[in-house]
């Protein structure tokens, strides 16, 4: 099982860090925001599909957290859940025709995934712990997760039919938000292991931290190209949505504003990343236009 992941995770680890490290690009600026969303629930977690015409979202809009998607303009807002308890966290298969998510419609928080338009709703885990934040790889082999199953939170990965279950991280932190390398070769995630949280790396040879801050840095969520992470910190004292290069080098805050802002997620091609913003009074979901990467 462990030869399995590290085969899967990093066959070229060290060749991928040194590309990395070669082509880290400028500083990323944004240009304009935009604001998608506008109602009286909260709206979080928002999710790219992979041909950046969609973003599945979790809204609390009906009475409960419920998994829903909208075009890229905010147009079309559809709700795809229907249930009692909640439903977070989609995250879309790499075809776009599949969506992971986390629901608690069991008696606990277990990882469901559902086609596109909603059918075919099934469960992949089955524990008694707490199994959430689910990323599926870019080759679509793999599912990524956080679960408690082990006493505390570290990242787990499965096969899309929920078989071939093994535990990546065993720190004594809470290990969460696996955000894979669009290779699917390398996991960015945070951990507070270290005292607070941080954006971390994890590969065939070990784990690798990339950012050093009193604050917290949480929610990665990798460039389509591979060279930028951006993430949630609340450094400047509040939480805002940064980009930094692949190696931790560059890290630039892109919001600037005194409201909260966190779950970035990038779209295909580069140009925008979305997150939601308590900055309207409400959690609503935005997008920022970075401009590209050039």
């Amino acid at each position: 099982m462990r030869k399995y992941l590290i085969l899967l995770l990093a066959m070229v680890f060290t060749t991928s860090i040194l590309f990395m490290g070669i082509s880290c690009k400028k500083e990323v600026l944004p240009t304009d925001k935009a604001r998608l969303t506008n109602s009286s629930g909260v709206n979080l977690s928002p999710s790219w599909s992979p041909d950046g015409k969609l973003i599945a979202f979790t809204s609390y809009r009906d009475g409960n957290n419920e998994i829903y998607v909208m075009k890229a303009d905010g147009t079309g807002q559809t709700r795809l859940t229907d249930n009692t308890v909640e439903d977070l966290f989609p995250s879309w298969s790499p075809d776009g025709k599949m969506i992971a998510f986390a629901s608690g419609r069991d008696g606990n928080n277990e990882i469901y995934v559902m086609n596109a338009d909603s059918t075919g709703q099934t469960r992949l885990t089955d524990n008694p712990a707490y199994d959430s934040f689910p990323s599926w790889s870019p080759d679509g082999k793999i599912i990524a997760f956080t679960s408690d199953r082990d006493g505390n939170s570290e990242i787990y990965v499965m096969d899309p039919d929920g078989s071939k279950l093994a535990n990546l991280t065993h720190s004594l932190g809470y290990d969460s938000f696996p955000s894979w390398s669009p290779d699917s070769k390398i996991i960015a995630f945070n951990s507070d292991r270290d005292g607070n949280n941080e954006i971390y790396v994890i590969f065939a040879e070990g784990e690798v931290r990339l950012t050093d801050n009193p604050a917290n840095d949480f929610s990665p969520s990798w460039s389509p190209d591979g060279k930028m992470i951006a993430f949630t910190s609340d450094r400047d004292g509040n939480n805002e949505i940064y980009v930094m290069n692949a190696d931790g080098t560059g890290q630039t805050n892109m919001t600037n504003n005194p409201a909260d802002d966190s779950f970035p997620s990038w779209s295909s091609d580069g140009k925008t990343i979305a997150f939601n913003s308590h900055r309207d009074s409400n959690f609503e979901i935005y997008t920022i236009n970075t401009g590209g990467q050039e």
